[in-house]
């Protein structure tokens, strides 16, 4: 005896029940979604969340687990993505905010602000736009929101590893780097260009050279190195400052635990019922300054957005502002400590 075949009434109620489930879940993260403030930056219409999810793991993450750390940072409100094609996770990113358009967690591909990086492989003239058009092809996306040359340095060939030789380290043209950069702008490859790891010495370079003016500079900064020439620098000329390690990019070859380890930060963080990183993240928004932040932790991405119905008062930022300074990142330490490199490193 054949078993019956479901009815069509049944089959419709079936699917009519998980698409009611996934609309309510649906509403459910949205109602838990951390609201995030918004930079309108010089030359764009889309304005930036202040604080991005970061996606450069050490050692690398595999696809799958940072494919699944952005669909978590999106359920928790995250908009703005930040990655690189030296950090690997442009793909994953892809995948991710394919999958998230499929689930209908985002309306769009314009809900969310992405940033990549040029690597310092591809900053002769020539590669910039090939390799803009390469990066949009691993996110699967028509154009980026910002592009950004990575450091300030270029290399006669593609590295596998780091560190490099030596007769590969070559500095940056940079006049003809940018022009390669504005032609991704009017390609509309990328609705704004920026720099990251520029100096305030190579920072004028560029200022004055750029007929686009760089949007963005991306630097290390933190309570351990809090920039402040530098910081200055940018105000004045009016390129936006983001911060990359906020938390001292801990359990990297790069990063310490200085920040997450430290005490003064840790006694205000008890004093308001906060963690050490929330203070460290609330500091560095504080100055005005917008934030990268990896954790693909769920508690920690969540904990990281909530820092802005609260303030330090007057006497924590004194304490802080008093902490000994220390860069954490070195280009040295990735491509090895060669004169070219050395050198760039001390201007930072």
């Amino acid at each position: 005896m054949h078993q019956s075949l479901p009815s069509l009434s049944i089959i419709y109620i079936n699917v009519h029940n998980h698409c009611t489930k996934q609309a309510n879940q649906l509403k459910k993260y949205k109602k838990k979604m951390a609201v995030i403030p918004k930079l309108k930056l010089g030359g764009m219409e889309k304005a930036m969340p202040v604080i991005g999810m970061g996606t450069a793991s050490f050692p690398m993450a595999d696809l799958e687990t940072t494919k699944a750390a952005v669909l978590e940072a999106i359920k928790a409100g995250y908009r703005h993505f930040d990655t690189a094609f030296a950090y690997g996770s442009e793909t994953a990113l892809g995948e991710a905010v394919a999958e998230a358009l499929r689930l209908g967690l985002i309306d769009s591909r314009s809900d969310l602000f992405i940033t990549t990086k040029l690597w310092a492989s591809f900053t002769d003239p020539s590669q910039i736009v090939p390799a803009c058009k390469m990066s949009l092809q691993n996110l699967k996306v028509e154009y980026v929101d910002m592009y950004l040359i990575h450091w300030p340095v270029r290399l006669t060939e593609m590295v596998r590893k780091t560190p490099v030789p030596v007769e590969i380290v070559k500095p940056l043209d940079i006049k003809g780097a940018w022009k390669g950069m504005e032609e991704c702008v009017n390609l509309g490859l990328t609705k704004a260009i920026g720099v990251s790891n520029f100096s305030i010495k190579t920072l004028d370079h560029l200022l004055s050279t750029a007929k686009i003016p760089p949007t963005l500079n991306q630097v290390e900064m933190n309570p351990y190195w809090q920039q402040k020439k530098l910081r200055e620098f940018c105000k004045e000329r009016g390129v936006h400052v983001t911060a990359y390690s906020p938390l001292g990019a801990n359990n990297t070859k790069w990063g310490d635990d200085r920040i997450l380890g430290n005490e003064v930060l840790a006694d205000i963080a008890k004093a308001m019922g906060k963690t050490t990183a929330q203070v460290a993240l609330r500091w560095v928004y504080e100055q005005g300054v917008s934030i990268a932040s990896k954790s693909f932790n769920k508690e920690r991405m969540t904990q990281n957005l909530q820092i802005f119905d609260w303030c330090l008062s007057d006497q924590d930022l004194e304490n802080i502002s008093q902490l000994p300074q220390a860069k954490g990142v070195t280009l040295a330490s990735i491509l090895g400590p060669h004169p070219l490199v050395l050198e760039i490193d001390a201007d930072l």
